[in-house]
């Protein structure tokens, strides 16, 4: 009988976590709302300062995939996965950027994304 309170108890404990990882997002970070106008904002700011550090390439900004925040002491960082185009031809490309404490824009990394 004791045996099959253990049994018991660990499904509930593990469904409660699972249950919780869902909700949180995983090891306690939410993903980003990918049609958050802040969120959009930063990733057409990224494709730009993409292209004037380039001055070759014509990135236009189609969408945001993906991502997640990370708040530290100098501000957020935002790692996402977001889509462009260079002509007729869609890509995905990672980035990383900084939005420090007084809003202002860094971008930290950018490059595309080979399947």
């Amino acid at each position: 009988m004791k045996l099959q309170y253990v049994i018991l108890i660990t499904l509930f404990v593990v469904l409660v976590s699972a249950t919780m990882n869902q909700a949180i997002g995983i090891n306690g970070v939410t993903p980003i709302n990918v049609n958050d106008p802040h969120v959009i904002d930063i990733a057409k700011f990224v494709v730009n300062e993409y292209n004037k550090q380039s001055k070759m390439t014509k990135l236009t900004f189609e969408k945001v995939l993906n991502g997640v925040p990370q708040t530290t002491s100098a501000g957020t960082t935002y790692r996402f996965t977001l889509s462009a185009t260079y002509g007729s031809s869609s890509n995905k490309y990672g980035a990383i950027v900084l939005e420090n404490l007084q809003h202002s824009l860094k971008l930290i990394h950018f490059a595309p994304i080979h399947s």
